[in-house]
This record gives C-alpha cells, structure tokens and sequence, in this order.
C-alpha cells in the first residue's frame, strides 16, 4: 500500500465531517489510486452519487491522470463491446470472441461470447463464456463479477474461470460495469438504491442471470454468483436479495450486504470501522468467503461480516491451518456448521495477502499466485451446494 494512504484516508474523513463530499470523493480516489496527497486536489471530483469505492491494486501517481480518463492506464486486454440500445436481450450463440486474451489455445465447441442485456432497471453489457458439448444438456452457470476497474476479459483472464469452466463443464456469465454507470467501473455495492430486489443493479443482474438461464438451458438448482473487493460486495448483494436464484456465492475480498448507505458509512467499513454482520435474508445463502488478513484496502473484519450473515450466530465452527502450496502462502480455513452439520460457509483467512485473488494468474490484473487456489475452492463449495429442491 502507498506510504501516503493513511493520509489521505484521514484527510477523506475530514472533509466528510465537514460536508464537503466532492473534495472527500476525490482524496479517496488519490488514495486507491496510489497517489499523493498533493495529487487530491487535482483528481477528478465527483459527486457523492459517484463516489469511487473499492479499487483492488495501487496505481503508479504518474498514470492518476490518464486513468481518469481511459479503462484504466494499466490493461493491455480490450473492453467487451458496448451495450447498445439494439442489444437487448440479443441471442449470443454466435461467437464473438473465441475466448479471454491470455487463455490457451481453443478447445472445439467453445467460446467466448459479448452480449447486452436491459430492463426496467437499465442496461448492462456482459459477456459469456459456453464449455464444449453443452448442446442440450442443464450445465451449471457461475456469474463472475469483477473488481473495479477491470473488465470481463481481465477478470476471466486473472481468475482462470474459463479454463476451469473448459475442464469441468459449466458456463461463466461475466456482467459488465461501464464507467458511465461508475468512474471507476465498481459495482455501486454502497448505494441504498442499489441493494434491494427489483431495484437497480441487483435487479439488472438478476434478470440477466434469469436471461441467460432460459437462453442457455441452465440448470436452474446449480446456479452461483462470486466477485472480488466492489465485485464480492455485490456478489454479498445479491445472495441476500436473491436466494432462490442463487444457490451459494463466494465473496472474496468483499463486503457484506449493507456495509454501506451512502459515503461516510463506505469510508468506515473499507477502514473497518463499526463492522457488523451483513443483513441476512429469510434464506440465508451458502457463501465461501476469502480475505487476505494484510488486505490495507478492505478491512479483513468486513470478511468476518460476510460470514456471519450466512453462518449466522449459533454455528458451529471447525479451523484447520491449510499450508501453502509451493511455499506458498498458509491460509487458516473455518468451516460453519448447522444444528444438523451441514455446511453453511466457509472463511479462507490468507496470511500475509493483500488485496488480489488468491491463487490468480498473473495474466490478469489484482491477483496473488502464492495464494491458496481461490477459483477451485470456490467451484467445490458451489457444487457441494445445489439449491434445494423446492417441497
């Protein structure tokens, strides 16, 4: 983490004590960013209604300016097509691109694919990966949400999904967030209107999901929802506000659900101020949960947040110390337990990791190699966690 990040942390909480939200905004955007804090006075000021949340990687000062104004200075890797108004709900069996920048040669019958999908609530691009011979059969769909500032192609690159989904047989939705919709591409997790069912962006991910089961065949008992940092706080989301569409969810490096309203309380729960457990649906969602316990973006107590509001208060809990691969980095793994031992989350606390993926590949952004294998460990929980048959 940049030297000057407390400072300008601390100089964010001034300015929002004193009601100036814009200057708060843009000293929290230097932070994330890497910059200085003479470089807050000139990084773009946005609005409370655009407040930038959770970035996942620290950004050279010298390339602050050209991020405010291009993806993001630092991917090499293209944007998925824009959304147009003629895209809605567009049949994507035709490939648009074979598969992420960065993944191994082609495997027949898959692909990679853009699509657009909108609602009541507005519109969103995504993109699909579809695994060989799926013609006909009920695979299950994971949906990936990235991290702020990445795109679909980074994120599938940096976590391998693809190439699991290849290996194992299931799809991999990837929604996009626009800078229109959010400067720095994050999912509006700390937003009031974006944290309810049928209302903003957990609406227009849910009826893409929907959309993409019924265009697809997906079986609808194994479908799972996972993201990173702004990714994992609406994956958190949306667990909670869907739980008979998504089976279990991974959370890594997230928030809980309703951490956040507005800009003062998204300050404090990034610093880990007055955490507390995520509100929890009638229906509580399976949901793995990984955080690096030096993680100086996301406060690691807002992972223990997350787990609570699946696990609940009286779960039983299991620990184990999981040592690293190839000297890699250990990991403590908490197991929680039902009156009737079955699993209801798990806590992946990575020792020594920051904020990044564990167990990512190095050809996409905001990713931690010497990690334990976050991808994988997250598939095995989701498939030992189909939704329940409906009585």
């Amino acid at each position: 983490m940049h030297p000057d990040f407390q400072q300008l942390m601390s100089q964010a909480t001034r300015l929002t004590r004193s009601g100036n939200l814009a200057a708060a905004a843009a000293a929290i955007q230097a932070a994330l960013m890497g910059a200085s804090p003479t470089a807050a006075s000139a990084a773009p000021r946005y609005d409370e209604a655009d407040v930038i949340d959770v970035e996942a990687r620290e950004v050279p000062a010298s390339t602050v300016s050209a991020a405010a104004s291009s993806d993001s200075g630092s991917h090499s890797t293209p944007a998925p097509s824009q959304a147009r108004d003629d895209d809605v709900g567009q049949n994507p069996h035709t490939p648009a691109t074979p598969r992420a920048p960065g993944e191994s040669s082609a495997t027949p019958g898959d692909y990679f694919t853009a699509g657009s999908f909108r609602n009541s609530a507005g519109q969103r691009a995504y993109k699909l990966y579809v695994p060989p011979g799926a013609n006909g059969q009920a695979r299950p769909l994971v949906v990936m949400l990235h991290g702020c500032t990445q795109d679909a192609d980074d994120f599938a690159a940096g976590t391998a999904m693809n190439e699991a989904a290849r290996k194992q047989g299931f799809y991999v939705l990837y929604p996009v967030q626009p800078r229109e919709t959010n400067p720095q591409k994050c999912w509006n997790w700390f937003k009031h209107n974006h944290q309810q069912a049928g209302k903003g962006e957990p609406s227009i991910l849910a009826d893409m999901t929907r959309h993409v089961i019924a265009e697809y065949g997906i079986d609808p008992r194994r479908v799972y929802v996972a993201g990173l940092s702004a990714g994992g706080a609406m994956a958190a989301i949306l667990a909670n506000t869907y739980p008979q569409l998504y089976a279990a969810a991974g959370v890594h490096s997230g928030l809980a659900a309703g951490a956040a309203t507005d800009l003062p309380s998204a300050l404090s729960a990034m610093k880990g101020i007055g955490v507390r457990p995520g509100a929890a649906s009638g229906t509580p969602v399976p949901t793995i949960v990984f955080h690096g316990d030096r993680d100086a973006t996301v406060h690691p107590s807002n992972g223990d947040a997350v787990v609570a509001a699946s696990a609940g208060a009286n779960a039983q809990v299991q620990s184990q110390r999981v040592a690293g691969a190839n000297r890699g980095r250990d990991s403590t793994k908490r197991v929680y337990m039902d009156a009737s031992g079955k699993v209801v989350a798990e806590y992946w606390v990575v020792h020594g990791a920051g904020h990044a993926w564990a167990g990512g590949s190095p050809k996409g952004s905001y990713t931690d190699a010497s990690g334990p294998d976050a991808t994988q460990e997250m598939l095995r929980f989701f498939f030992e966690h189909p939704l329940a048959t409906k009585q």
